[in-house]
């Protein structure tokens, strides 16, 4: 292995996504470059450094972390910092925002949005969309099974999202 990726993902949804295109080849890492080939679901840089930093990688490793916060932190110790390299992918407000912009329903969930400044995207997508599940593994892997589907999702997202200069989004990571 030349280089060492680890990919954190905050939840099953997010985990469905990643796992979605890292099995149809089309981010710019493949699974067998991750770490024990799998998305890491632990957020907590303390745990991350525990399980993994500890066995002594021979080159830096680029950490993406996939979540849905501009601020959440992940420290590490000093012995650490060095060793990686953090980028954070985020999906803010929330992942089931591919789910509203795949149905077309963006408009609507900010007009009902400015009725309802509380109104977060999984909470809609489970009234309005009738999608009760819609934060698990399984419906979100189901859902967009449809390769297209999720890719069109993910270049609308980028279209709307406000990321920050120093921040990626998933639409980043692809081929």
């Amino acid at each position: 292995m030349g280089k060492y990726i680890a990919c954190i993902c905050e939840g099953g949804a997010e985990r469905a996504i990643l796992d979605l295109l890292l099995d149809n080849q089309k981010l710019i890492f493949e699974r067998e470059d991750l770490i024990e080939e799998e998305v890491i679901s632990s957020r907590s840089g303390k745990e991350f450094q525990e399980r993994y930093l500890r066995k002594g990688f021979a080159g830096k490793i680029t950490i993406y972390r996939v979540l849905d916060s501009h601020s959440e932190k992940f420290n590490l110790s000093k012995a650490y910092e060095h060793k990686v390299d953090i980028k954070n992918v985020v999906t803010a407000p929330e992942i089931e925002m591919l789910i509203i912009c795949n149905e077309g329903k963006y408009a609507e969930y900010k007009k009902e949005k400015g009725k309802n400044p509380n109104l977060k995207p999984n909470i809609y997508c489970r009234t309005n969309l009738k999608y009760k599940n819609v934060k698990s593994y399984e419906f979100v892997k189901e859902y967009f099974s449809d390769m297209s589907v999720l890719i069109s999702a993910l270049r609308e997202y980028r279209r709307i999202a406000k990321i920050r200069r120093n921040e990626l989004s998933i639409w980043d990571l692809l081929r």
